[in-house]
């Protein structure tokens, strides 16, 4: 209960507005964001999975490679 503490306090704070205004100029500036087309070799796919743990512990869903590469399109 983090916010126990300061719940007589919390009413002040106002609520963040996510509404958009004006859809046409929302909708252009997506489409000025472009678009990010990626090739993959069948190397890099077959690598994707990680492969199976030998010592206890939860299962790995993906590879370091498949983590890197997604960390690297964020900075993109």
């Amino acid at each position: 209960m983090p916010f126990k503490h300061n719940a007589a306090r919390r009413h002040r704070i106002d609520r963040m507005k996510f509404r958009v205004a004006n859809w046409p100029e929302y909708e252009a500036g997506l489409r000025r964001r472009g678009s990010l087309t990626l090739w993959l070799t069948p190397d890099a796919l077959s690598g994707w999975q990680a492969p199976r743990r030998k010592t206890r512990g939860g299962q790995h869903r993906y590879s370091d490679l498949a983590i890197e590469t997604s960390l690297t399109l964020g900075l993109v």
